[in-house]
């Protein structure tokens, strides 16, 4: 499907666009100041290439789990026959059935899709530009959607002021802080990369205030005494923040507790900062598996089908008199465990001596 809708390296220049440059350079020619300055704003109104070029086509997908984006560039009529050519192919190939609620075709000018989350659309912007060059207009944009920004503040909210939460009143401090931070900490954090990631001021709002009444009500305080209580500077990548801490002291020579809410800077990463776990060093391989893997018993050398010999613990090899060849194997190695082919282990059993042992 994607090599099909995809065609042309580039879009075609577009002519009206070519008359202003055209007319911008006969202008220059003449000296007419006033006239070039009057043509470059109508250039900038103008896009550069044919936004509309039949021959210049681009189809793109992505997924994450169960979440599925296409993104395509060319007519609403040929995304929808994308749309529906898919749901001909789940139908007939994988027995599924496309949901025509969730299933939908957006202009990403004027309409956002929704993906992971976030709003995705493109942006529209013939002022700004960086170098003589429109670089915001058709560029992708992420955004929080509003509704996320409302229900994740509506938990905090009582007839809508921010009000504590009941349920945390029995722990300490240094708990209340650290729930109300790390629910925050986890919003903030996915939402970073949104262009206007500046609007969750109000969901730091609801948090810091709930936070703020919780422990007042706990203490039989006031919100702004716990506040000057709790508020403490700190150092980050964007500069000095103001943040509330909570810290637990432990003993000597040790660092204490530190539950923090805040200190997060409300401002758009470019990139994401992925902080997942570092990947387990692999474990050194069990010295009786390395010995299982040899095939070689190891009391009279033998490469045939082997098995493993255990006994309870070394000390009874010690009462065993005379020792034998097997007891010696076992002492000198000092395991309780010994490889051995089905010959050796049928005669260890049955107490006669065995083979020599191997070297």
């Amino acid at each position: 499907m994607i090599p099909h809708n995809t065609r042309g390296r580039s879009r075609a220049r577009n002519p009206a666009y070519l008359e202003v440059v055209n007319a911008i350079a006969r202008a220059r020619r003449r000296g007419d100041r006033a006239e070039v300055r009057s043509l470059r704003k109508q250039q900038r109104s103008i896009p550069s290439v044919d936004p509309n070029d039949p021959g210049f086509r681009r189809l793109r997908y992505v997924r994450y789990a169960d979440d599925t984006l296409l993104g395509f560039i060319g007519p609403r009529s040929e995304a929808e026959e994308i749309k529906r050519s898919l749901a001909v192919f789940l139908r007939e190939d994988l027995k599924l059935e496309l949901s025509p609620e969730k299933t939908l075709v957006t202009h990403a000018r004027k309409g956002a899709a929704s993906f992971l989350g976030y709003e995705i659309t493109v942006q529209h912007n013939d002022r700004q530009a960086t170098r003589g060059r429109r670089t915001a207009s058709g560029s992708i944009a992420l955004r929080v959607p509003a509704k996320v920004i409302r229900d994740k503040a509506a938990l905090y909210l009582s007839r809508g002021k921010p009000a504590h939460w009941p349920q945390l009143l029995n722990d300490d401090d240094y708990t209340i802080v650290n729930v109300y931070g790390a629910e925050y900490r986890g919003i903030v954090q996915y939402y970073l990369l949104a262009g206007n990631v500046c609007r969750l001021h109000r969901l730091r709002w609801a948090t810091e205030t709930s936070l703020l009444k919780t422990v007042a009500a706990k203490h039989r305080s006031t919100v702004s005494k716990m506040a000057a209580c709790y508020k403490a500077k700190i150092e980050t990548p964007n500069g000095p923040r103001t943040c509330f801490e909570a810290k637990v002291p432990r003993s000597t020579g040790q660092k204490p507790l530190v539950a923090r809410f805040g200190g997060i800077s409300l401002t758009r990463q470019k990139a994401a900062v992925l902080t997942d776990r570092q990947a387990a060093k692999p474990l050194p391989r069990k010295e009786l598996i390395t010995r299982l893997l040899k095939g070689k018993c190891e009391l009279c050398g033998t490469s045939e089908d082997v098995r493993v010999h255990h006994i309870r613990k070394l000390a009874d090899l010690d009462r065993v008199e005379p020792p034998t060849e097997w007891h010696q194997a076992m002492v000198k190695k000092r395991r309780k465990t010994l490889v051995v082919c089905i010959g050796c282990h049928d005669t260890i059993h049955s107490g006669k001596p065995t083979g020599s042992v191997t070297k």
